[in-house]
């Protein structure tokens, strides 16, 4: 709601309350007007001599600028633009093992995304040999475990710096010392879920690699960056020109990065994360009181999870029929991952943290942003315990 009112998205006439913001966010009002020149009069390719294309290199250089001083790069020469999150983490791994070939051992979680998760998965059935390590009941690492994993043979470790689901947040900072300790690794974070929502410093760290992607805070889709310590070398992903100091070919998409560099504007003021912390922590606490059998998936302390994210499952229930009756009221809301929604069988992050069937399949990730208001919670507050209450009458539970 904005002013009492329902928000009302440009393509239809269904008032929406938008609570899935780690799957992506709405491009900012100010991002958009940054990009829109450069989708009109300012439209030279940035690699050209002339002054046409050189301004459009200055938006770019000025946009790599913010996006280092976002997550703390020394230089603003680490940061190689991408696509989006998955080119950076496929980069990052394929290019990490591509630099020390001698070395065939992959380390990485349970928990991972996607882009990571599935990359490791193909290369296990190749000549590489890939250790999963496991999260507690909680989502949390094992550190321990983490440490009688790494080897000489070890070429890239790659872990989530905050979960996509649960919102936990790893230790990476800690986990970077463990890494160089015990072995040469490469050292790659998978940061997507935790820039713009988390402080980020990274020359203070010893990350060697971190990825982000920009519709995570407000920049459109379809770019994203990847942070290469100055001290790391990675061979381009693909062949082609010298862009991007030669590695990451093809001609550099002005509009989506001039977004990306207001964005990081917009969200390296963490004050509303304040706000979006309270309204987080309201609907968890009012949602354990009012519906019984309900429990937080992760870690129970809120400081431990990324500010907007709650994970929650509701016994003897089903997180798409859940979804279902909250969109029919115009709410928007997730069962997990979105690039894993079509998939009905439990979350393998919450099978990874063994949550028993019964709650994995009753689970709903609600993920809040800046432009969400309490109106709106007050309005899922209200609807959600009866929605919970029919479903499970449905299946003969009474609670």
């Amino acid at each position: 709601m904005v002013n009492g009112k329902l928000r009302m998205p440009s393509f239809c006439n269904i008032p929406m309350i938008y609570f899935d913001n780690n799957a992506t966010t709405q491009v900012a009002p100010e991002v958009l007007d940054a990009m829109l020149p450069f989708l009109g009069a300012s439209f030279g390719n940035p690699s050209s001599a002339y002054s046409f294309g050189r301004q459009n290199s200055e938006a770019i250089t000025a946009a790599r600028e913010s996006v280092a001083g976002l997550i703390g790069a020394s230089d603003t020469n680490e940061i190689v633009f991408t696509s989006c999150g998955t080119e950076s983490d496929n980069w990052a791994i394929l290019g990490a093992l591509e630099a020390d070939p001698a070395r065939d051992q992959i380390v990485t979680t349970r928990v991972e995304h996607e882009a990571v998760r599935k990359l490791c998965q193909k290369l296990e059935k190749k000549r590489y040999s890939v250790t999963w390590l496991d999260v507690d009941e909680n989502g949390e690492l094992d550190l321990d475990q983490f440490r009688s994993a790494l080897n000489e043979r070890t070429a890239v470790v790659s872990v989530m710096h905050a979960n996509n689901e649960t919102g936990v947040i790893f230790p990476v900072e800690s986990i970077a010392e463990i890494v160089k300790e015990h072995s040469k690794a490469l050292f790659h974070v998978d940061g997507v879920n935790a820039a713009g929502k988390i402080p980020v410093d990274l020359k203070n760290t010893a990350i060697d690699l971190y990825s982000i992607s920009g519709h995570k805070f407000h920049a459109p889709k379809g770019v994203g960056a990847l942070y290469i310590k100055k001290t790391v070398t990675l061979q381009p992903w693909f062949i082609g020109g010298g862009q991007e100091n030669g590695r990451r070919p093809g001609t550099q998409a002005v509009h989506q990065i001039v977004g990306l560099g207001a964005a990081v504007k917009l969200v390296k003021d963490m004050s509303a994360i304040a706000r979006i912390r309270s309204l987080r922590d309201r609907l968890e606490s009012e949602i354990l009181d009012k519906i019984p059998n309900s429990r937080i998936n992760g870690i129970s302390d809120p400081a431990k999870r990324l500010p907007n994210t709650s994970n929650m499952s509701f016994e003897n229930t089903n997180g798409e029929a859940i979804l279902a009756r909250l969109d029919d009221l115009g709410v928007c809301v997730s069962t997990g991952s979105a690039c894993n929604s079509a998939d009905h069988s439990a979350s393998p992050v919450l099978q990874a943290m063994n949550i028993p069937y019964s709650q994995a399949m009753g689970s709903i990730r609600f993920s809040l942003g800046r432009f969400n208001t309490e109106e709106e919670v007050d309005f899922v507050l209200d609807a959600l315990p009866g929605i919970i209450s029919g479903l499970r009458q449905l299946v003969g539970e009474k609670y």
